[in-house]
């Protein structure tokens, strides 16, 4: 067997098997990969309240691309899981405006309503 065989894989060549090629080794972190850092926020909380209290479809939109960070992490797509986590965020907030202004616009048509029914209550 030749040491310098340009064939020769990262293990050596056994009697009556055929040649084998090594696999490459995974890039692991300390091995030439740069650290990420850590994990961006998911913004969950924030998407599960403003579903419940603010506005139902944007929360859900919200909660869909909370619930990906974590996963997109794990699987190495950093940069997929930081733009997912500042969709979360973005579509929380869309949420929550959106939720105040229903609210604003509540109170306005009770308070309308109100002084309303209090003038017509009043002729006799």
């Amino acid at each position: 067997m030749d040491n310098n065989s340009p064939n020769q894989g990262y293990y050596p060549q056994q009697q009556g098997y055929p040649q084998q090629q090594g696999y490459p080794q995974p890039n692991y972190v300390g091995q030439g990969m740069r650290n990420p850092g850590p994990m961006p926020d998911n913004h969950m909380v924030m998407a599960i309240l403003t579903t419940l209290f603010c506005c139902l479809p944007l929360g859900i939109v919200a909660i869909v691309k909370a619930s990906s960070v974590s996963s997109l992490w794990a699987a190495g797509r950093y940069a997929e899981a930081q733009a997912a986590s500042d969709e979360a965020g973005k579509w929380s907030k869309y949420s929550l405006i959106c939720g105040i202004v229903i609210l604003v616009i509540y109170f306005i048509l009770v308070a309308v309503v109100g002084v309303g029914a209090g003038f017509a209550s009043t002729r006799y």
